[in-house]
């Protein structure tokens, strides 16, 4: 029996560290970030400027769509080598307008493809645009781009430029949050999200070859990659964009994230909105892993793509089981509480202590990635776990100093303290769920103003674990899907700063020279390319702009190096401190 005891205990001890295992995962992910360099994603680009058809699926977008289109029209690519094409699907309000005038004021540019039926999604009404434009034989490569969002003057040749290497078949760009001073704290939560899950994670991706998805607002595929895909997306899942990317890898084709491609979108900006939108996507992602069963931990046998890698495969779960990995670690420190309470104790402190190593690498790390959207949510960057999460996190950084502190008020927090302080502490993860649950379901209610704290005290990634955990529950039980489209009201106006002074840790806002010139830098068109040769000034930008992305990815390196070293002393005086 003791035998017995002691293997159920060290099973539970094991499994309290699942919990962690989301941050643990993040934290791998960090560590690569800074190997883009040597993946050569800017060494062996040259300026290439196919004939590029945009795709807008619209479905009552009046209030974006002028926007979103002028700013296209006005980006630095060759006159002539842009068409835009948007599917109006079925729309009921002054869309067909805007678009009359959108075509009046760039005749040839600008084509209202018209959908009488509608409502079906945005697959559908993708599939029905991508048919007219591979009707003929214009298109070289075909840009797929929500109505909502804004490039900025370069996106679209810095995604383009890797389209002139025959291996690449799509491109995706970084989606930066872009509401900016007409957003609230949820949009400035979402912006530093997208930090951590685009401009970092997407750029680990590039260093393991595999991308887990192409950005639905701003993806650009090769006409080659779209018809080895059989010339329409998925439209039996709520993650078309997520199956296009992984079939573009399975059929061969190198799928690239351009961290320096900048796009402005608008996000939700009230719980209620926010778990629409990640409850679809949730519930995609819930569809393509049962879609692709097959392919996960099998590593060289699905083919030279790396999906079937373990540590893409680890990377994955750990997003999607995130929920579920929570709940396993506070149950396994109740386990404990009630049979080991000493183990429980050690458990609860050895947790924490990972978690904090983990939030302080991925929160540093991540503010040097985006600087520029750093210093607009660096307030939501810090408390991204929740106020709670975070009180924790400050009593395992300096506890010679808060634990003496919470027993003087009578709050002890040790293996002696009461039991309901103890059991709400171990319990932690697991409540925090249905507490910002709670959150979205006041958000539509006359107590909505207990909304905004409840997301602050519970953290921004409960929400999302939450809103996870709905969707695997409807998923089982094979609840209608439901295309739940997001309403944009504009707020984002213009194209934005330059992209080569917003996303890295250390870019001159002047965008002077750096450095000699490396490969990049003194490529010029390829002849063989399409879009035949650039005039002088592109091709001088084009220059100067992939040298300085080179730069930023070196720079980017030594702050990975730097913020290490900075945790790694941190902790040695945390140590010092304790004895």
């Amino acid at each position: 029996m003791r035998t017995l005891t002691t293997v159920a205990h060290t099973i539970a001890f094991v499994c309290v560290f699942f919990g962690a295992l989301p941050l643990g995962t993040a934290v791998a992910q960090f560590l690569l970030v800074g190997l883009q360099r040597y993946r050569g994603i800017y060494a062996r680009v040259a300026l290439c400027l196919p004939r590029t058809a945009v795709l807008i699926p619209a479905r009552n977008e009046a209030a974006v769509l002028e926007t979103s289109v002028e700013a296209l029209l006005a980006s630095a690519y060759p006159e002539g080598r842009l068409r835009v094409f948007v599917v109006d699907d079925a729309s009921t309000d002054d869309t067909p307008e805007v678009l009359a005038r959108l075509a009046a004021a760039h005749p040839g540019a600008v084509v209202h493809v018209r959908r009488e039926t509608g409502g079906q999604g945005k697959s559908h009404t993708l599939n029905h645009g991508l048919r007219h434009v591979l009707s003929d034989d214009w298109a070289q490569a075909v840009l797929v781009m929500d109505a909502d969002v804004v490039f900025a003057p370069d996106t679209v040749w810095r995604m383009s430029r890797h389209l002139g290497d025959p291996e690449v078949g799509a491109v995706t760009a970084y989606i930066q949050e872009g509401s900016g001073r007409g957003g609230n704290y949820l949009t400035r939560y979402v912006a530093y999200e997208y930090i951590t899950a685009q401009a970092a994670a997407r750029r680990t991706q590039n260093v393991l070859g595999a991308i887990a998805c192409l950005a639905g607002g701003a993806q650009l595929h090769s006409r080659a990659n779209l018809e080895a895909l059989g010339g329409e997306f998925d439209t039996s899942t709520l993650a078309e964009d997520t199956v296009t990317t992984f079939d573009s890898q399975l059929a061969g084709h190198r799928v690239v994230f351009d961290g320096y491609a900048l796009v402005l979108a608008e996000e939700p900006d009230d719980t209620a909105g926010l778990w629409r939108q990640r409850l679809r996507w949730a519930r995609g992602n819930y569809q393509v892993t049962h879609r692709y069963r097959r392919l996960w931990f099998r590593g060289r046998r699905t083919g030279d793509n790396r999906l079937g890698s373990w540590l893409f495969g680890l990377i994955w779960f750990s997003v999607l089981l995130t929920p579920f990995l929570m709940l396993l670690s506070a149950a396994s420190l109740l386990f404990l509480f009630y049979t080991d309470s000493g183990g429980a104790w050690y458990a609860f402190k050895a947790l924490w202590v990972v978690n904090l190593v983990s939030y302080l690498f991925v929160t540093l790390l991540s503010l040097a990635v985006d600087p520029v959207t750093a210093r607009r949510s660096w307030r939501e960057a810090l408390i991204f776990p929740g106020l709670v999460s975070c009180f924790f996190l400050v009593v395992t950084a300096a506890p010679t100093v808060t634990l003496p502190w919470l027993d003087s008020l009578g709050l002890g927090l040790t293996r002696d303290s009461p039991h309901p302080l103890m059991l709400f502490a171990y319990c932690w993860l697991a409540l925090c769920m249905p507490l910002a649950w709670a959150a979205k379901c006041l958000a539509g209610t006359r107590l909505r103003w207990l909304s905004t704290p409840l997301v602050h005290l519970v953290g921004y990634g409960s929400l999302l674990a939450a809103c996870s955990l709905a969707a695997f529950v409807l998923q089982v039980r094979g609840t209608e899907q439901s295309w739940g489209r997001t309403v944009k009201t504009g707020k984002v106006r213009g194209s934005g700063p330059e992209p080569g002074t917003t996303a890295g840790p250390a870019e001159p806002a002047t965008g002077r020279a750096g450095p000699a010139p490396g490969p990049a830098a003194r490529a010029q068109a390829r002849p063989e390319a399409p879009g035949g040769p650039p005039d002088d000034g592109l091709a001088r930008r084009f220059a100067t702009v992939t040298r300085h992305d080179l730069e930023r990815d070196r720079r980017l390196l030594w702050w990975q190096a730097m913020v290490m070293v900075l945790i790694g002393l941190l902790m040695v005086l945390r140590e010092i401190w304790l004895v």
